[in-house]
């Protein structure tokens, strides 16, 4: 993309709004997927200059749910339907909740911590509320269809999207349903927050934006892409790959796309959703690269070859981007350069995306292993 004039005024006015965005939560929790209600992946806890592995837990099947860190304790839904509740420092399981049959299970929904409750959803479509302190049941909300997408708290109301084709607003303490807002295909993403409304893309091939107070949709934009990966946003512009092997940036408040990315000779989807900072995202794809791409343009600002398909989200930490690969290996890279800076090898994939608090990485494989990396 080429400015010229205006254009690049509007680029320079964009990178600064870009520059002032809100700082990521604080550096001891990971409360829900991708950290912040924007889900921006990003943290302020330092990580050490080379990892160690602490401690590793066989959690007995699959773990495609991203851990949540909050209090000291981590996190993590299991394909074998369990929630686990672990000590982030040695690992020693604090709890252990049902929250489906083993031939159900909970898939890639990842658990959010609010409140001294744990909200997950499991692929039988229901969304659990679990108190955090004891691991015992506070409510259930059952959804038409499986849950895939990730839980989000804000105020009062959890939001959870389904393969109903909802997404629904529940009161946090009860449960009672508020609203339900419809699409027209499944709910795969997990929504953003901003200003008041949670935002997403649709497995319709529209960005929606639903009110938090009532479920109105208040934006409704085509992209012309069926979108599995969750937005992430900064200064009013939602940032997300698709199936159609782009990458868009939504202008919210103009309703429309920004710029779009696609490389000409890799034509793959994005199913990994974006990690922001400094002006730059950080995304996988399943051409075998992470790639940075400047915020404000949509150029590319680097690209780091693995040696299978990106489905796992990175996240950030200061100057370095963590992320798993399906050739089962765990990254970190520099995020100015995509110079790889360390590497462990797992053996299992990840398509799992890691925690970042405490100066702590978690994240579980497709072999059923959650680990714990930190100095």
């Amino acid at each position: 993309m080429r400015f010229g004039g205006a254009g690049l005024v509007a680029a320079a006015g964009f990178a600064v709004a870009l520059a002032a965005q809100q700082p990521p939560a604080a550096p001891q929790a990971w409360p829900q997927f991708r950290n912040t209600p924007q889900l921006s992946g990003e943290t302020t806890a330092p990580l050490p200059a080379s990892p160690r592995l602490l401690w590793k837990y066989e959690a007995g099947a699959a773990i495609e749910s991203s851990a949540a860190i909050a209090g000291g304790i981590a996190y993590v839904g299991v394909a074998n339907g369990d929630l686990v509740a672990l000590d982030a420092a040695t690992g020693a399981v604090k709890w252990k909740y049902k929250a489906a049959g083993e031939n159900i299970g909970i898939g890639e929904s990842s658990p959010a911590v609010a409140g001294g409750t744990v909200y997950i959803g499991d692929l039988s479509g229901v969304l659990h509320a679990v108190d955090a302190a004891s691991g015992k049941v506070k409510w259930t909300f059952k959804t038409g269809a499986e849950i895939k997408s990730s839980p989000v708290v804000s105020g009062s109301r959890v939001l959870i999207g389904s393969y109903d084709g909802s997404l629904y607003g529940l009161d946090a303490v009860t449960g009672r349903q508020v609203w339900k807002a419809g699409t027209d295909n499944y709910v795969h993403a997990t929504p953003a927050i901003w200003n008041g409304v949670a935002y997403f893309g649709g497995c319709d091939e529209i960005f929606h934006g639903v009110r938090l107070t009532d479920g109105a949709e208040v934006v409704k934009l085509s992209t012309a892409a069926y979108t599995a990966a969750s937005p992430a946003i900064a200064a009013g512009i939602a940032f997300y790959g698709t199936f159609a092997n782009d990458v868009v940036a939504v202008d919210i408040a103009a309703g429309k796309v920004r710029w779009r990315f696609e490389d000409p000779d890799r034509q793959f989807p994005f199913y990994s959703s974006a990690a922001l900072s400094g002006g730059v995202m950080v995304l996988g794809g399943r051409d075998k690269l992470v790639r940075a791409l400047d915020l404000a343009t949509g150029k590319p600002r680097w690209s780091f070859t693995t040696r299978a398909r990106v489905d796992s989200s990175p996240a950030i930490s200061r100057d370095r981007v963590v992320v798993g690969s399906g050739d089962g290996k765990l990254y970190i890279l520099a995020l100015a350069t995509g110079e790889k800076l360390w590497e462990y090898e797992a053996g299992a994939g990840f398509t799992a995306s890691p925690a970042l608090a405490d100066g702590r990485i978690i994240i579980g494989d497709t072999d059923g292993r959650l680990y714990a990396f930190g100095q």
